[in-house]
């Protein structure tokens, strides 16, 4: 997706490369911003992608911030499908009205296609409401954020409601600018979950504990996990799928940490499969992690089993492994005479510093 949103931008560039951009200057004289928009009309899908992007110049220095995120066609308003389509291309001017303030855009529309710049007209009566809230004053800046996020009063009630400890307008800006939306507290509230703090649910969102996520390990019975668990097993790449594929395997349900320390030892369905086919068939979870820390790989066992060693336990492949035989030895020795021992005895070979050459 990030990849997608650069080269968007990339084209809209293009496009606008002699287009006069529109330069506001917010607080001070020495503060420019170039911001500008993109919009893909799909025929296919009911939602458009509108995407944001605003540059900031700074005493010499740049800062950019981009967003993008479906919205519904009504909501721009000025806006038709038919300009939007149009084989010939035309010219657009369209609004998007937030609680923090009002989007104005102009710019270019053709076959579904849009771009261009948009200037941004603070609220102040929002702004008003939330120094009335408690939250403090909001700059002009801060409200375009807000209103980029679409944090508006729902979402300050939603807070409230579930008694959220925000109580400043940054703590507002930095929800808005790690993805927490309305959808998201209301689905964490209809789930089970009382986050409460602006800092777990920043952390949950940014270490990407969706509420599909939640609904799928519900599902497998994983319930009543704690936040932290949730954020834990999501880092340790932990979700619905790599379970099931277990579970349709045969295996019964593990705890979070077995699975946690599975994932993090690299057991897979890859190598389960793998084994299976050299006839090692449900092997326990244990004994998988286990092979895997100690380097038993398939290739290891079928280099074996060519030699003759057909039914060697894992215990025996474990050891062989750490005592450094391996195929190669074990040829190398019956080349010299030591044929058919006993994988024991190579092992004692191989201690008693017995070499190759």
């Amino acid at each position: 997706m990030k990849i997608r949103l650069v080269a968007l931008f990339a084209v809209l560039m293009l496009l606008f490369a002699c287009y006069r951009a529109a330069e506001v200057s917010y607080s001070t004289p020495q503060e420019n911003i170039v911001q500008q928009w993109m919009i893909e009309f799909k025929t296919t899908k009911a939602e458009v992608q509108l995407s944001l992007r605003v540059q900031r110049e700074r005493d010499g220095g740049f800062n950019h911030s981009s967003m993008g995120f479906g919205i519904s066609p009504d909501q721009l308003i000025g806006l038709t499908r038919e300009q939007a389509m149009s084989a010939a291309g035309t010219n657009v001017s369209f609004q998007l009205k937030r609680d923090a303030g009002t989007f104005n855009f102009e710019g270019w529309f053709k076959q579904g296609n849009g771009s261009g710049h948009f200037t941004f007209s603070p609220n102040s009566s929002f702004a008003s409401e939330l120094a009335k809230q408690g939250f403090g004053t909001p700059t002009d800046e801060q409200l375009l954020s807000l209103a980029m996020a679409d944090t508006g009063l729902a979402f300050i009630n939603e807070l409230k409601a579930q008694g959220y400890d925000t109580t400043t307008v940054d703590q507002l800006v930095r929800m808005s600018h790690h993805g927490v939306r309305l959808e998201y507290l209301q689905g964490l509230k209809s789930l089970g979950y009382s986050v409460k703090t602006t800092d777990l649910v920043v952390r949950m969102k940014d270490h990407g504990v969706s509420l599909n996520f939640i609904r799928e390990m519900t599902g497998l019975g994983y319930t009543n996990i704690t936040t932290e668990e949730l954020v834990r097993t999501k880092d340790h790449g932990v979700n619905a799928a790599y379970i099931n594929e277990f579970m349709n395997a045969g295996y019964n349900r593990a705890t979070l940490d077995e699975w946690i320390r599975l994932k993090d030892h690299g057991v897979s369905m890859t190598f389960i499969s793998e084994l299976k086919e050299l006839g090692y068939e449900r092997v326990a979870l244990d004994e998988l992690r286990r092979m895997k820390d100690h380097g038993v790989s398939a290739s290891f066992i079928k280099e074996l089993k060519d030699l003759g060693y057909q039914n060697l336990t894992t215990d025996q492949l474990i050891r062989l492994k750490d005592h450094g035989v391996s195929a190669s030895y074990i040829r190398k020795m019956q080349e010299k005479g030591y044929s058919n021992l006993p994988i024991d005895e190579y092992i004692r070979m191989r201690d008693r510093g017995e070499r190759e050459q």
